[in-house]
């Protein structure tokens, strides 16, 4: 089993929320999404500051069953990636 903490910008929970149930997960609750082999607590954070922009984030805690983390990571990977310029 692993534990993984990420910061994640600019996503809100609910969007995070969103992807987790399409990838098969169940919202237990606003901030727990659990399937049969991983569960995510989401917890929203202040906002980022820098300078005078404010970006929101949520802190996203993955617990997760060894043989499946290569597989639900580029899952979640495609889906919270941002294009930036």
């Amino acid at each position: 089993m692993q534990n993984i903490t990420r910061e994640m910008r600019g996503i809100p929970l609910w969007l995070l929320r969103e992807y987790l149930e399409e990838m098969g997960g169940t919202a237990i609750n606003d901030n727990l999404i659990q399937a049969d082999r991983w569960k995510v607590i989401l917890t929203k954070m202040e906002p980022f500051k820098l300078g005078s922009l404010e970006v929101g984030q949520v802190l996203v805690e993955i617990e997760i069953d060894d043989k499946h983390s290569d597989d639900f990571f580029k899952i979640f990977n495609q889906k919270t990636l941002r294009a930036g310029g």
